[in-house]
């Protein structure tokens, strides 16, 4: 059973630790500058998702992913919380296959009028069961979901430490605004590591360019989410932006201003687990890859805000350099599979970007002149991705952008 084999592997780290602290082993210590693969935005029963968070975290586990912030909206998984499960037979059959998996001790579930209700597990509960030092780690989250005359205005904090709820205002700056002061309050009051992001600007077509570049404080938003109905590539007929476009005038304008350059995330935005197909938001369509010095909050979260870090929707690299006024980037080769690279920046008085070089190959790199307000690289791969949306076909990765230095 689930839990026999989970115990047994607990059971193994712990010995394991016991010898190494013994022999004060430095093998077991973290390389620095490790790549660490993970999601900042999923969905479980907690809230609209569609399965328990004991069987999403093992599919991220067994699927490669170093961290995961379980992010439900406006709810922390806390306290008590029972879901009926529905009578469509994938949704019994997944409830059956759950408590196969995990048992009769660990599974809390009861009958009332032929509908079958399961207590949810708390945080606290399930986290221990999957984290395992410089393997898997599981950071609190929660997708604040506020709006403004019914448009959906949705931020992500990762590694919260209590419950926020949404803050409100009077017009869709001033929610974003209200939202965002409040993480950076929690933050300051706690002195824990925490942070914030604005979620799909472009569902519903709720967040315009114009309330981005209004925002203060905002270091991140998602440059792609794998939810099929938040509008990535934008439309061109209503003037929409697509999230890319909108990512680098947003850039433009901070740095008008003098603010810090916004960077670009890759998410799930995963609720759907027993219906794969690109009419679903399923699991393993975009993610983050994070350079730090271990498998930790505080580590990641420092690299996060450092642009240490690149999107992506399958690419991936293995090298990230940034010397010398000179950007570098590798790829990770897979027989028969181009890369085209295109590093995409500003210069001084331009008012939007271009395409300042083309590579082609598994490696390019580009030398940043005096004029250039930022670059950043996109990287294609001729490999279609697996299960995309929004005809978004190819496997993609974006890194950070960054300035010329002195």
């Amino acid at each position: 059973m689930k839990t026999d084999k989970l115990t047994g592997r607990m059971i193994l780290l712990g010995l394991l630790f016991t010898f190494c602290w013994a022999s004060s082993c430095e093998q077991i210590r973290p390389d620095r500058h490790k790549w660490y693969k993970g999601n900042l935005h999923t969905h479980s029963y907690w809230s609209d998702g569609d399965e328990f968070p004991e069987i999403i975290m093992d599919w991220y586990k067994e699927s490669g992913y170093h961290f995961v912030a379980l992010s439900d909206h406006n709810i922390f998984a806390e306290g008590e919380k029972w879901v009926t499960i529905r009578d469509d037979s994938i949704y019994q059959n997944g409830f059956q296959n759950y408590l196969d998996e995990y048992g009769e001790d660990w599974v809390n579930y009861r009958e009332e009028d032929g509908k079958i209700q399961v207590k949810l597990k708390t945080f606290a509960e399930y986290a221990p069961l999957f984290e395992q030092r410089e393997r898997f780690l599981m950071l609190p989250a929660e997708e604040i979901s506020d709006g403004y005359d019914g448009k959906p205005l949705h931020l992500n904090v990762t590694n919260l430490e209590k419950l926020i709820m949404p803050q409100g205002g009077e017009s869709i700056v001033e929610v974003l605004q209200n939202n965002i002061n409040a993480v950076l309050e929690q933050r300051r009051e706690t002195g824990k590591p925490m942070m914030v992001h604005i979620n799909h600007p472009n569902f519903r077509w709720a967040i315009t360019l114009e309330d981005m570049v209004r925002l203060k404080g905002e270091r991140f938003f998602e440059v792609y989410n794998g939810h099929p109905q938040v509008n990535n590539l934008g439309d061109k007929e209503r003037g929409s932006l697509g999230t890319e476009e909108m990512w680098d005038f947003i850039n433009i304008a901070y740095l008008e201003k003098g603010q810090p350059l916004l960077f670009g995330l890759a998410t799930d935005d995963s609720h759907n687990y027993h219906r794969k197909g690109s009419q679903f938001s399923n699991a393993g369509r975009g993610w983050v890859m994070v350079r730090a010095d271990s498998l930790e909050a505080g580590a990641l979260i420092e690299a996060l805000e450092a642009g240490d870090f690149y999107a992506t929707t399958g690419v991936e690299l293995d090298e990230i350099r940034y010397e010398n006024n000179t950007l570098t980037i590798n790829a990770i080769q897979k027989e028969g599979v181009e890369y085209i690279f295109e590093f995409i920046g500003c210069r001084t008085g331009d008012k939007e970007t271009q395409v300042l070089k083309e590579v082609k190959g598994v490696s390019a790199d580009y030398q940043l002149e005096k004029d250039i307000l930022f670059v950043r690289c996109k990287i294609t791969s001729s490999e279609a991705q697996d299960n995309p949306v929004e005809n978004m076909t190819s496997q993609l990765a974006w890194t950070q952008p960054v300035r010329p230095r002195q």
